[in-house]
């Protein structure tokens, strides 16, 4: 049939160029839909193959403050370890090959850390994304865990099996600070730095739950009347574990997150095992005070405020600490460059 040549008027080109652009924004608003749906799939795939992986994946503004052995403080900003090309490949050189054990929070899993792992592996490191038990894609009842130790099982279990002298650096937020503390109090030589962030870094005789008392009231009020706990064994029972309800989650933890990451969460979040965080850590200066810690503050976070942070870091002093501004409770989620930048701070330190 050959081309056409169509001659319009100024009218019919109007019009047909108002079509045009309405068809062209729907367009571009179904791609990025799809591009969010697609993303939230290999975010799932991903969690889905590091657990098939025996549970491995191997393959904004910051400042810095010191805290161990006085008060002193200074500004500075990322690049300082080096400052020309050659610097930077050393730099990275250093960390290549080095495994850093990301442990999620309370009700989260591995899923939460993708884009940490993606930013990591980037750098060279080899992060390792744990589902601690009754978390994530972890099959085990969530009501029949009752111990800390039941909990961080995967994370026992995978320290346990390192081979010889290898040491790696453990990162936990949020609640997941508590199987870091039990981990530093009972394999302290394998462990050559502990990263807490915005997490449950208590003192010796502390509950995990503790820490969240601004939010949710004492441990015994919140056993007694809290509408957000599940009774597994019955209401004749105590209770198993809890789950706030969606609202109260967007509100706490991912009030500065991106959309399409809380859509993620609601659908990943699970009940928080009660047992874990109602149980006292012991923790003895000889083993747990031997592993050089740091802590990353979030300070835009509301369920864990940055007063009971800094509280957390007066009686606990790190060796080091950080911040973040603009962040929520899940910094991998609301400034994921800010925290990947500073872990590859703390991991270079020697």
């Amino acid at each position: 049939m050959g081309n056409r040549f169509i001659c319009m008027s100024k009218k019919d080109t109007k019009i047909n160029g108002s079509k045009s652009r309405r068809m062209g924004s729907r367009s571009q608003r179904k791609l990025l839909e799809d591009e969010e749906v697609a993303l939230h799939r290999r975010a799932l795939s991903m969690a889905l193959q590091q657990h098939q992986l025996s549970q491995r994946f191997d393959p904004g503004s910051m400042s810095s403050r010191r805290v161990a052995g006085g008060a002193t403080s200074r500004r500075r900003t990322l690049s300082d370890p080096f400052s020309n090309s050659k610097q930077a490949s050393d730099f990275l050189e250093s960390l290549k090959g080095m495994k850093i054990v990301l442990v999620h929070g309370e009700g989260f899993g591995a899923w939460c850390w993708y884009k940490t792992i993606a930013l990591l592996e980037e750098s060279g490191l080899v992060p390792v994304a744990l589902d601690l038990s009754g978390s994530g894609i972890d099959t085990k009842d969530t009501n029949s865990i009752a111990t800390l130790v039941e909990y961080s099982k995967p994370l026992i279990a995978y320290i346990e099996n390192l081979p010889g002298d290898e040491k790696v650096i453990l990162v936990g937020h949020g609640c997941g600070g508590a199987s870091v503390s039990y981990a530093m109090e009972h394999f302290p030589q394998k462990i050559s730095k502990a990263i807490f962030v915005c997490a449950t870094m208590v003192s010796s005789g502390q509950k995990p739950f503790d820490v969240f008392t601004e939010e949710l009231g004492s441990s015994e009020d919140f056993m007694k009347e809290s509408k957000f706990l599940i009774h597994g064994n019955g209401t004749d029972n105590p209770p198993t574990s809890f789950m706030l309800e969606r609202q109260h989650m967007k509100a706490l933890y991912f009030n500065q997150s991106p959309l399409k990451d809380i859509a993620l969460a609601m659908v990943s979040m699970r009940p928080v095992p009660l047992g874990p965080i109602m149980e006292k850590l012991s923790l003895s200066p000889e083993k747990y005070g031997t592993v050089r810690s740091y802590y990353i503050q979030t300070l835009d976070d509301r369920a864990l405020s940055p007063d009971v942070q800094e509280k957390l870091v007066r009686e606990n002093p790190p060796e080091g600490v950080y911040k973040i501004k603009g962040s929520d409770h899940c910094p991998f989620f609301s400034k994921p460059q800010s925290l990947h930048k500073m872990l590859l701070e703390i991991a270079q330190k020697t």
